[in-house]
C-alpha cells in the first residue's frame, strides 16, 4: 500500500532551483524604480492575520489592511537574499520612500 508521500522532493545532491519571482508572485509583482535608481519588485499581498512593521514610519501594519510588499530585484547576495529582504510598507510610505517630506 502506498505511503501517500509524494516523490517530488529535490533529489539528494542536486542544486536548489533559482528563485522564480513570477512563479511565486504570479503576475501580481511589478517593477518600480527606487530613489537611487535601483529596481524593486512591488506587490500587493493577500490579507493575513499577521502584523508587520513599516520601515518608512515604524508603524504597525495589520495584515488585513491593504499595503505593499517591496524587495530589490538584484541583491549583492543574489535573488534569494534579495527576496528574503522584502518588507511590508504602508502604501503612502512606499510612495514617499526616498523623497523629501
Amino acid at each position: 500500500m502506498p505511503s501517500g508521500r509524494r516523490s517530488s522532493k529535490r533529489p539528494y545532491g542536486q542544486p536548489h532551483q533559482e528563485l522564480d519571482v513570477d512563479r511565486v508572485w504570479g503576475n501580481r509583482a511589478r517593477i518600480e524604480t527606487g530613489p537611487r535608481g535601483e529596481d524593486f519588485y512591488v506587490a500587493i499581498p493577500r490579507p493575513t492575520d499577521r502584523t508587520f512593521v513599516c520601515p518608512g514610519c515604524q508603524g504597525e501594519i495589520s495584515g488585513e489592511v491593504q499595503h505593499v510588499v517591496a524587495w530589490p530585484v538584484d541583491g549583492i547576495m543574489g535573488a534569494d537574499a534579495a527576496a528574503e529582504s522584502r518588507r511590508h510598507w504602508h502604501t503612502g510610505c512606499w510612495q514617499s520612500f526616498g523623497r523629501a517630506r
